[in-house]
């Protein structure tokens, strides 16, 4: 389960890594008794991504403008959960901040060391400058020193970011964590270091060796969505006018991955919609999401500029069934020529699945003209219960996300 950052940071307490002077509010009016010296930062305990630039952390200087703003943060859902509290937290001087982690991989059966010399919330400039360490044996500071090192930093700062990245490992291995992640890691001018925000994901099935976990953190439970249902797809703010690429998903932080990974192969996508309720994958219902899908293509649809729907669902596997439906209704195809019938023509739908046969199939549809070219990226599971509907030539079914991403840039050219 994954942990909110106040939660992280009683862990990193635990194990000597530096944080800030902080306090849980869980009412607007406990800003009166604050035990944190203004200024200070005031952050939605939430456990989606984007708090900042969806508006869930506010600095403020005084306890007039922390009341205002601890209203507008309580009352503020990101990605469809309300926080229950905020943190209130001391502000600090950086000069410089870093990312740092640990992940535990299952494909390797090995820890990895992960750091980047740029942290903070530019995921790309992170990501470019990303450096990874897989511990292959027992652990010691020779990783972590040789991460430093990847990482570019020079004399005392070595020492000092090896210093965190073993106190990380020491809770890593001590909580039997699936991963832990400080980022930022800042850095102020004489060189301290502070974890200014952090995550765990605990690892359920260890929490059996760990009651004093569960003790520390009882009642914990990821929300429910409590924003009211809507039919309408949310538009994002982003669009590129000569753009031939439509995108829908359900997550806006998987939106802006996706963004990402188009504009740096040179494409802009055209609009993107976000669908669904946001908070670990949970929907509505079978009939709000049959709903919402629909009022999305059609949206979609009826702009004659998109060229190619790349679609990316997250957690759809219970409703398969209405999500294959609503698809094959919008994007199956059969040709027509002027003054006849349909015309039935042979159909291939591409996968990456070794092994399987493919096969060209009849399919039908009610649609009056050609949709555009639909790109779906589903799990490996769907795969292999695709409808024979949905092999079409300008259909591309895959699990895996560059090659995605790839065959969207070839059919928008």
């Amino acid at each position: 389960m994954d942990l909110l950052e106040y939660q992280a940071k009683e862990l990193f307490r635990e194990v000597g890594i530096p944080v800030l002077p902080a306090q849980k509010i869980a009412d607007s009016r406990e800003i009166k008794q604050l035990h944190v010296s203004y200024p200070i930062v005031l952050k939605s305990q939430v456990r989606s991504g984007g708090r900042a630039k969806a508006g869930g952390i506010r600095f403020v200087e005084n306890t007039i403008d922390a009341i205002a703003a601890a209203q507008t943060i309580l009352n503020l859902p990101i990605s469809g959960e309300y926080p229950q509290l905020l943190l209130a937290e001391a502000r600090y001087q950086v000069q410089r901040e870093i990312f740092l982690a640990i992940v535990l991989d299952y494909q390797l059966n090995h820890p990895i060391l992960l750091g980047s010399a740029q942290g903070g919330i530019q995921v790309e400039d992170l990501l470019d400058s990303m450096h990874t360490v897989v511990i292959d044996g027992d652990f010691s500071p020779f990783y972590a020193r040789r991460l430093a090192i990847q990482m570019g930093l020079e004399g005392e700062m070595i020492r000092t970011i090896s210093n965190i990245v073993e106190k990380m490992y020491a809770l890593f291995l001590m909580r039997d964590l699936d991963s832990i992640e400080i980022n930022p890691l800042g850095i102020d001018e004489n060189g301290n270091v502070m974890a200014l925000d952090g995550k765990i994901a605990l690892n359920n099935r260890a929490l059996v060796r760990h009651p004093d976990l569960v003790t520390q953190f009882n009642g914990y439970s990821p929300p429910m969505p409590t924003v009211p249902f809507s039919p309408q797809p949310e538009w994002l703010n982003w669009n590129h006018s000569k753009g031939k690429i439509g995108l829908l998903s359900n997550s806006t932080s998987l939106s802006a991955t996706i963004w990402d990974l188009l504009s740096q192969q040179g494409a802009k996508p055209r609009n993107c919609l976000v669908i669904g309720s946001e908070s670990g994958g949970i929907w509505f219902s079978d009939a709000e999401l049959k709903t919402q899908l629909e009022q999305a293509f059609n949206e979609l649809l009826s702009d004659t500029q998109i060229k190619v729907v790349l679609l990316h669902l997250l957690g759809v596997e219970p409703f398969q069934e209405v999500l294959l439906e609503i698809i094959s209704r919008f994007f199956a195809f059969e040709d027509q020529e002027a003054g006849e019938d349909r015309v039935e023509r042979p159909t291939a739908v591409a996968t990456r699945r070794q092994g399987r046969s493919q096969s060209s199939r009849n399919s039908t549809s009610t649609l009056p003209q050609k949709p555009p070219a639909l790109v779906f990226r589903c799990c490996e599971a769907l795969l292999s219960d695709l409808p024979p509907s949905l092999n079409q030539d300008s259909i591309y079914c895959t699990a895996n996300l560059d090659e995605a991403i790839t065959q969207t840039l070839i059919w928008a050219k």
